[in-house]
């Protein structure tokens, strides 16, 4: 009898503990290949950009601009969100334009200022 009531508590316990699939800094990691929607992403590419700027990776100027265009593009293996951001007051011309690259599902691939 103990034995059914331990199982049965474990059980209870399992089936109302909310699935986790990340925490902390990884709010913009997504697990499946489920297309996130354009919301999702472009708020994880601000999100990211901005922590950019903060770590001073960017220029701090960064933190202040807006999206400029989200898109779907054919990547080097499949397809991807390319979103960019542009920042006329950068010192660096040829840093003004930030692109950044997520998976379909949300995962950001990468950024660059090449758009490449």
């Amino acid at each position: 009898m103990k034995n059914i009531f331990s199982v049965a508590i474990l059980a209870s316990t399992l089936c109302a503990t909310p699935a986790v699939f990340a925490g902390g800094d990884g709010v913009c990691h997504f697990h499946g290949n489920a297309p996130a929607k354009e919301a999702v992403v472009t708020g994880c590419a601000t999100a990211h950009k901005d922590a950019l700027a903060a770590s001073g990776k960017i220029e701090p100027s960064w933190k202040s601009v807006k999206l400029e265009s989200a898109e779907t593009v054919e990547g080097k293996k499949m397809k991807e969100w390319k979103l960019t951001f542009k920042n006329p007051s950068a010192k660096d011309a040829a840093k003004q334009t930030l692109y950044m690259f997520y998976s379909l599902s949300g995962n950001l691939i990468g950024a660059n200022f090449t758009g490449q």
